[in-house]
């Protein structure tokens, strides 16, 4: 793909986003939104908020919040299917606006803004946080071409500031380069002045492996240039630095800065490549490192750099152990996974954190490339939802085709607005299953408990499971565009994933997903509750308790959805007669009979069980098949339960242990 094509690829993708979600003439935002998830993907900063605002002489587009550190957009968006020039005078104009609202927001300016807006949550974020804040960047997302100009870095009230462009060219080398992220060079020679010895291991097949001894000052300023990107390869990078681990880093930094390299395991990395240079004798040294990630000891680099920012620690006598491993594309998946695992002694890592559920994806993907979804009533033409497991699939498989007619084909089949990501997917799934304040975090973070939890209740997709995901999508996206069209003035996203949440819980899940694939669009009932439902919620949303400083906040809180989950509100007569029926059921499973001898706490499970109905049993189990809720074997239980109950008899201590867990989660998931 010539930069021509993305120019026009990437106008019509915003512009069929845009549509999607019904925002109409606010593809300034829609540009803004998917630059950001880009990055974030990138690990260039987690999660972010789009939060656009422009007054005299100030402006701002969105932005990230982080421990310590603040990330502002603003966008120049021209809205062109082919290159334009973005000049220097322009660039060097709209970083002045930002800069501009950041000093009015630190003088008080979210007094002047209303209290329903993003742009107050972020002023009032800016207030409140700006004299600890440790850095702040700068971002200009663009769809016009740069010319690169020198910005340096500047300083706001005491905070360091950094600008990056992100203008058309730059995001089609990031798009098209077939990497997840833009990978870190580092030039040795020219940050310390001189080359790092190292020890050569012995040469391998498909790696190479190097030893050497850094500077702890060194491993600071690369984690402050590049904070998670520098991590991003590495498992435990967003697990929490707490705990007695880091704080005996910590000690050590402060008070025994010789003995660092002694008390501390130090650090593995790996690199693309290295570049080698003489340093006398027949030692190699290293001058140069590229595509360089940290896989296992993020906690022990963020520790030397929270001593360096925070506590002005002196690090010149501190050294640091790494084990540097230069491997190359093909095999860099497979590897670094094992490195972090089997070189992680510090903490316990669960296998949640590693990659173990990327077969979901996979199958997910194909399932996507050989479902076709049914035709819309009135047309002919059956289309595929097009998941995008990787960044940037579409875009290359657009790509591979040759000719114009070829690529108008291939949008007809994969329309630009029935592509879906896996950040979609987990913010699909989370608001079906109730966890809105989770989707409320933010798309990375999200996404991230998503795998978690997959890891402790692994799916195997089928044709069944996909097509119901794509059922939850296009209630999901309907959602957006009927609660766009209420002009709430904000916070749509977590309007939608909240109004979704209550409608699921509300219903106990009876929603017929199965007949939103077959028409492809959302019944007048459903459209309707979810009209209604969006006011409530927006009422609850934009009322948050006194402690609670704005909605944003308010809205990532287990107490919020706790709120909402008692609203008084009960579906109408239109859609409660397009409600799954939920009836029992009349199979029997093989029953457990469980031992003899029975502690006080197992007896009093078997006594909680037994005292829940049969019919209560068989509900649950045919509530948990027709909407895909709970494993099979959870349902299998539920039933088996269920015969027990009937037939008088008491069930085995597995089962009622089982028995209860699945029953809380049927409850937590709207079973009544």
């Amino acid at each position: 793909m010539e930069i021509e094509e993305y120019a026009e690829w990437l106008f019509q993708n915003t512009l069929a986003t845009a549509d999607a979600q019904d925002e109409g003439g606010l593809r300034l935002e829609t540009f803004t939104g998917l630059v950001a998830q880009r990055l974030a993907e990138a690990g260039e900063f987690s999660g972010s908020e789009v939060c656009f605002h422009r007054a005299r002489g100030v402006e701002v587009s969105g932005y990230a919040a982080e421990d310590h550190a603040l990330h502002l957009f603003v966008t120049d968006y021209r809205g062109a299917n082919r290159p334009e020039s973005l000049t220097d005078t322009q660039v060097r104009q709209s970083f002045r606006r930002l800069s501009s609202f950041v000093e009015r927001s630190v003088d008080g300016y979210a007094d002047r803004l209303e209290e329903s807006s993003p742009a107050f949550e972020l002023a009032d974020v800016i207030r409140t946080n700006w004299s600890r804040t440790e850095a702040a960047q700068f971002y200009l997302f663009s769809d016009a071409r740069a010319r690169q100009p020198v910005l340096g870095s500047s300083e706001i009230r005491g905070v360091p500031v950094s600008y990056h462009v992100w203008d058309l060219e730059r995001l089609f080398r990031f798009d098209t380069s077939g990497l997840e992220r833009e990978p870190i060079g580092v030039d040795v020679v020219k940050r310390l002045g001189n080359t790092l010895p190292c020890l050569k291991g012995p040469s391998t097949t498909d790696h190479d492996v190097y030893l050497l001894v850094i500077p702890g000052a060194f491993l600071a300023e690369l984690y402050g240039d590049y904070g998670a990107r520098l991590l991003e390869r590495n498992v435990r990078s967003f697990l929490q630095a707490r705990g007695a681990v880091n704080r005996g880093i910590r000690e050590t930094i402060l008070k025994q800065p010789d003995r660092f390299l002694a008390y501390n395991n130090g650090i593995s990395a790996t690199a693309g490549s290295v570049t080698l240079a003489p340093s006398g004798g027949d030692t190699p040294a290293i001058a140069r490192i590229d595509d360089l990630q940290i896989v296992n000891g993020g906690q022990t680099t963020a520790s030397l750099h929270a001593a360096l920012r925070r506590d002005g620690a002196d690090l010149s006598a501190i050294a640091v152990q790494l084990k540097l491993t230069v491997v190359g594309a093909e095999t860099i998946d497979e590897l670094v996974p094992h490195i972090s695992q089997f070189s992680n002694t510090q903490n316990r890592v669960t296998g949640a954190d590693f990659s173990s559920n990327d077969a979901f994806h996979v199958t997910v993907q194909r399932l996507s490339r050989s479902t076709w979804a049914p035709a819309p009533e009135g047309t002919q033409r059956q289309t595929h939802w097009f998941y995008e497991r990787a960044r940037g699939q579409y875009a290359d498989d657009l790509a591979r085709a040759r000719t114009p007619a070829q690529r108008r084909q291939f949008k007809a089949i994969n329309p630009t607005s029935q592509k879906i990501t896996k950040t979609d997917l987990a913010k699909f799934e989370h608001s079906w299953e109730q966890l809105p304040h989770v989707v409320s975090l933010g798309a990375e973070k999200n996404f991230r408990e998503f795998m978690l939890r997959l890891a402790k209740r692994p799916r195997e997709p089928d044709a069944a499971y996909f097509q119901r995901l794509i059922a939850k999508a296009i209630l999901f996206r309907s959602a957006e565009k009927i609660v766009s069209a209420q002009r709430f003035g904000g916070y749509r996203a977590n309007i939608v994933t909240y109004t979704l949440a209550k409608l699921t819980h509300a219903t106990s899940h009876r929603i017929d997903l199965d007949s939103i694939w077959r028409s492809q669009r959302l019944s007048d009932a459903t459209a309707e509750a979810v009209t209604e439902l969006s006011h409530h919620i927006f009422g609850v949303l934009s009322n948050p308790p006194d402690r609670v400083r704005n909605i944003g906040e308010w809205s990532k809180r287990l107490d919020c959805w706790r709120r909402i989950e008692e609203l008084d509100w009960v579906p109408s007569q239109a859609l409660g007669a397009e409600l799954i029926s939920i009836s029992a059921g009349n199979s029997l499973r093989p029953v457990d009979t469980g031992s003899d001898t029975l502690t006080e706490e197992e007896s009093g499970l078997v006594e909680q069980v037994s005292s829940v109905e049969a019919e209560t049993w068989f509900r649950v189990s045919s509530w948990a098949k027709e909407t895909t809720n709970l494993q099979p074997w959870q349902r299998g239980i539920a039933f088996s339960l269920g015969r027990l109950a009937q037939s008088g008899r008491s069930p085995s201590v597995k089962q009622a242990r089982q028995g209860v867990i699945l029953l809380e989660e049927a409850r937590r998931l709207g079973f009544r």
